[in-house]
């Protein structure tokens, strides 16, 4: 492997992850309102009101003239009405506290590794940067979790105007650094838009994946990082 100059991050479930479950957010939200819904009920009306939105309007609805907020006030309003919650005055209060609430430290924990290793990364002379399919309130929700100081840049898939798989989101921000793909790493969670999608823009790429996650995906083992501690070990083997 050619000297790396350049490590990329996915975000979600590789360095943060929810606290607890959409529901119970939606849930405690709606007690502050009076309304009682079960977090049960509101997961499964989550997933599906957020299924049916990113095939009605990819990529936060950018090419339809939404701005990822308003595509997120729909999915919100959509899981009560799903839920049975009809009133649209509360409907619009829930959600725009539900898009601020999702802004702040409180709701997201920093997955274990993931400080030390970006540290360590830094010290070790990478430059690092973010690749995510997440709307433009990601800068806040990594400096208000501590993280963004180890970042040159954070381009989301509203930035870029395309979302992982598709390769053209690594091709901006090998553009950003000037590095080229093989001087490249990108770390992620998602076979898929992480691991297979960096590799088709010609980038090195590694797999957080638990011991025995990998199924029958074709991933090399020196590929698949069981924890992000294991990081650093991987690139300097190769």
């Amino acid at each position: 492997m050619l000297r790396l100059r350049l490590l990329t991050w996915d975000v979600k479930d590789t360095l943060l992850r929810l606290r607890q479950p959409v529901g119970e957010n939606y849930s405690a939200e709606a007690r502050t309102h009076g309304v009682q819904v079960q977090p049960e009920a509101l997961n499964k009306a989550f997933h599906e009101a957020y299924k049916a939105q990113q095939k009605h309007f990819p990529n936060y609805g950018l090419g339809q003239g939404l701005s990822s907020k308003q595509w997120w006030v729909a999915v919100v309003k959509q899981t009560f009405r799903l839920s049975g919650v009809r009133e649209d005055r509360v409907l619009t209060r829930m959600a725009e506290n539900l898009y601020q609430d999702f802004c702040s430290a409180h709701t997201w924990d920093v997955l274990p590794g993931a400080s030390e290793t970006l540290s360590r990364c830094c010290e070790q002379g990478f430059r690092l940067g973010v690749i995510s399919n997440f709307d433009k309130r990601l800068e806040k929700i990594l400096s208000q979790c501590n993280l963004r100081h180890h970042f040159e840049f954070v381009l989301t898939s509203e930035d870029a105007g395309v979302a992982k798989p598709d390769k053209r989101i690594f091709e901006k921000a090998l553009r950003l650094c000037g590095v080229l793909p093989e001087q490249a790493a990108h770390v992620g969670d998602d076979y898929m838009r992480d691991y297979r999608a960096a590799r088709e823009a010609g980038m090195h790429s590694f797999l957080l994946a638990a011991a025995g996650q990998r199924g029958e995906l074709e991933v090399p083992k020196e590929h698949v990082l069981p924890s992000l501690s294991h990081l650093l070990a991987l690139v300097e083997k190769g």
